[in-house]
């Protein structure tokens, strides 16, 4: 195995969801107190959060009902080295991020139709 099949498998998923939910639960309670500003700030904390980066790349390579599904770039899967990467790219842009328009790409089926 390699470097980065090690690293993934070696990732403790329960202690990542726990800080995750901990971050959540934080931005919750300062909205709920009316303090917007700290809400902001703690939503912020959770984009460039290594826990929240590996949660987000684990749940759309591995664990939603579409994985297996090509996207509009054309792949159906990742393997460890492009996951790691994926979270790496995810970590460099989380600073300077900025949401872009949603876009409806229609995607092929196999059947010739498109969803």
């Amino acid at each position: 195995m390699d470097k980065h099949s090690e690293l993934w498998k070696s990732q403790k998923w329960k202690k990542l969801r726990q800080n995750l939910f901990r971050l959540q639960k934080r931005v919750y309670k300062a909205v709920r107190a009316g303090d917007l500003r700290k809400a902001k700030s703690l939503q912020k904390l959770i984009l460039k959060s290594r826990s929240a980066q590996l949660l987000a790349v684990r749940q759309v390579t591995q664990l939603n009902k579409g994985k297996k599904t090509a996207g509009v770039d054309g792949k159906s899967s990742l393997n460890y080295r492009e996951r790691m990467e994926l979270v790496e790219t995810l970590s460099d842009h989380a600073p300077d991020w900025k949401h872009s328009r949603l876009r409806e790409i229609p995607i092929p089926k196999k059947n010739g139709k498109v969803r």
